[in-house]
């Protein structure tokens, strides 16, 4: 359960599983585009790899917000 809520770790998730493959763009960044366009054509396996490479930027997405709302209360 620590390494859910150590920044380190995620941001190293998200440079690495979150952006791979890297060139001609990150992989992520092009699932959303097709999701974003309409998502025609995507199948199962396509809906994992969002799932896969999105998952470390919703955890740090998670842990930023748990710790700004911890600091406002």
């Amino acid at each position: 359960m620590k390494l859910l809520n150590n920044y380190r770790v995620l941001i190293i998730l998200c440079l690495t599983l979150g952006l791979a493959p890297f060139f001609p763009e990150p992989h992520i960044w092009g699932k959303l585009k097709w999701i974003f366009g309409g998502a025609n054509g995507m199948v199962l396996k396509d809906w994992f790899d969002v799932l896969l490479h999105g998952a470390p930027w919703v955890l740090l997405i998670r842990l930023t917000l748990l710790k700004s709302f911890k600091n406002v209360t």
